[in-house]
């Protein structure tokens, strides 16, 4: 018998080839477990190890678990996961507030890269077993293995690595809609980011500045603002020392004619904080200006004469979410952010994208991904890496 099938055999019959119970302070680095994660499959080749919690709650209640491997299908592929993004949409659903859309996989993530593993059946052949890839997904990117509709499927630019393709799906493809096709960005609009160094945040000052727009962001430290400059921000308000409402208006005043700016405040608001920031939103907007919600950071209810405030600037309040939206939608999404946005992100064009990764953690480790993204300490992205 070769070493390696006797390595097999030894751990088949000493190791129970399953993860610990839930909440065990293994966290996956227990004999057993790591058996698991060398990728060997002890019981057939229809499993897999996935991000799992039993019951909403905490950092704490998420794990390893062995689950059934899915099968792809029609005009579906199985993506073999490297690499999955986290967003905030995984914390929310892990605590109970944001159920995946209906018929998507309860598995956290929606963003991965990774390679084609296998086609499913009416797929068209844009895709060949072995492309690496990387994807967007409805839910399940938090696995060895996850099935993916063929038209969510993106080549990797060249250069990047898989870690860094993990952070462009879900986090680019937010902002180039929230931007073009929610925010019908123009040359020479000033774009109020907040969260300027999220995930969304990074890919927004970027896409802004390749649009011939003005990015200005909100963060919380001075660190914070150095990087959102470094990327590309005009400038930065530090919440947490200044109103930025105040601050913005300033700005745009000072910088009509150096940006070719037309009039004092905001053309276009991005905003994922939501009620805690309404009424300096408001107060910021320019006449006419576009205001884009698309999370409630900040919380949900508002409280005071927001719709008088609106209609007096003339002011347009639009929501969108990007996981809720339909197939054709997500596809014609994916092909538009492919042709116009990807080749930038090559070494050899003039307007380079990047995408920013702040730390990646092997998926082992998820539940200290979790209480880093909730210390909002992260610049960028935070990746997890999957077991090859």
């Amino acid at each position: 018998m070769c070493s390696l099938l006797s390595r097999v055999f030894l751990l088949r019959s000493v190791h129970p080839v399953r993860p610990c119970p839930p909440h065990s302070p293994c966290l996956g680095l227990c004999p057993q477990c790591r058996v698991l994660r060398t990728g060997w499959d002890l019981r057939g080749r229809g499993n897999m190890l996935a991000v799992h919690f039993d019951q909403p709650g905490g950092p704490e209640n998420l794990y390893l678990k062995e689950v059934a491997r899915p099968s792809p299908g029609e005009g579906e592929v199985l993506l073999k996961v490297a690499a999955s993004a986290m967003n905030r949409a995984d914390i929310l659903q892990r605590q109970g507030q944001y159920a995946p859309p209906p018929g998507a996989s309860t598995i956290l993530g929606v963003e991965a890269s990774g390679h084609v593993a296998e086609l499913g059946p009416g797929c068209q052949g844009h895709w060949k077993i072995g492309d690496p890839v990387m994807a967007l997904l409805p839910g399940g990117a938090q696995a060895q293995y996850a099935t993916v509709p063929e038209g969510f499927l993106m080549p990797i630019p060249a250069g990047l690595t898989m870690a860094q393709a993990a952070a462009i799906p879900e986090a680019w493809l937010t902002a180039f809609q929230l931007l073009h096709l929610v925010g019908n960005v123009q040359a020479g609009d000033s774009v109020l980011i907040h969260a300027g160094v999220s995930g969304v945040g990074t890919a927004a000052i970027q896409l802004t500045r390749l649009a011939g727009a003005v990015p200005l962001v909100t963060v919380g430290s001075q660190d914070k603002i150095q990087m959102a400059e470094k990327l590309g921000a005009a400038a930065g308000f530090n919440y947490k020392e200044e109103d930025f409402s105040e601050a913005a208006m300033k700005f745009t005043e000072a910088s009509q004619i150096v940006f070719h700016m037309e009039g004092a405040g905001i053309n276009l608001i991005l905003d994922c904080i939501g009620g805690s920031y309404w009424e300096k939103n408001v107060n910021c907007l320019a006449v006419d200006g576009r205001w884009v919600l698309y999370g409630l950071l900040g919380g949900n209810e508002v409280n005071g004469p927001l719709l008088s405030k609106l209609l007096f600037k003339r002011g347009s309040l639009i929501s969108s979410l990007l996981r809720s939206r339909d197939k054709k939608y997500k596809q014609m999404l994916v092909k538009t952010f492919t042709e116009q946005v990807v080749p930038h992100f090559s070494t050899e064009s003039t307007h380079r994208l990047r995408p920013v990764v702040d730390r990646v953690y092997p998926v082992a480790e998820i539940q200290e991904a979790h209480k880093y993204m909730e210390s909002n300490q992260n610049v960028g992205k935070i990746v997890l890496e999957l077991p090859q």
